[in-house]
């Protein structure tokens, strides 16, 4: 069992966990984050093996049953997987700390078999995320963004528990958010340099 290599980035979408793992990122060399397995369509912009590996639904069940990725979720009501493609992952501990941007399925995994330490990102509110949402997918139709804060409101309210430290990404306050996860690794033993 590894000690202190995975680092756990969790929380709705909005919700600003990408935002914080960058800034780790670009801050910290030391830290890389995993490139997330997916059966959804590629945005316009997004890159295959930079912002997800990108598979069809069928290729990625192909993934799954020859162990290629190690754990994942299917969100049913987007018809979409989500997972750790294994050779990302494999490839990533050899230089460093990993960065995972999970949800709780992926939390347990990576707390049974890497001691990964969680931290939950939450918006101060769900009427916030709603904003957020809008303004960073501005054609997005009502009913996904009712979905989506759906989801949101769930994985709240059943998901964070798993985690090991929530941390409020309050709007125009992401510094703040950054700096409590930054003392929060300090005291796990994290080499921030």
């Amino acid at each position: 069992m590894q000690n202190n290599k995975v680092l756990i980035i969790g929380g709705p979408t909005g919700s600003g966990e990408s935002t914080i793992t960058n800034a780790l990122v670009e801050k910290y060399p030391l830290f890389k984050r995993l490139v997330t397995a997916t059966s959804r369509a590629k945005r316009s912009g997004e890159t295959d093996k930079q912002n997800y590996y990108f598979f069809t639904k069928e290729e990625f069940e192909k993934n799954i049953a020859s162990g290629n990725i190690l754990e994942h979720t299917y969100i049913e009501n987007r018809d979409t997987y989500y997972g750790t493609y294994k050779p990302d992952l494999e490839q990533k501990l050899q230089s460093g700390y990993v960065i995972v941007n999970v949800d709780y399925v992926g939390v347990l995994y990576y707390k049974k078999h890497y001691n990964a330490l969680a931290i939950f990102i939450k918006p101060e509110s769900i009427e916030s995320l709603a904003e957020r949402l809008k303004k960073r997918n501005p054609e997005m139709t009502e009913q996904e963004l009712s979905m989506r804060l759906e989801n949101a409101e769930n994985e709240i309210r059943n998901e964070e528990e798993y985690y090991d430290y929530s941390v409020i990404n309050a709007d125009n306050c992401l510094n703040e958010a950054i700096q409590k996860v930054e003392a929060i690794l300090k005291s796990h033993g994290f080499q921030l340099n």
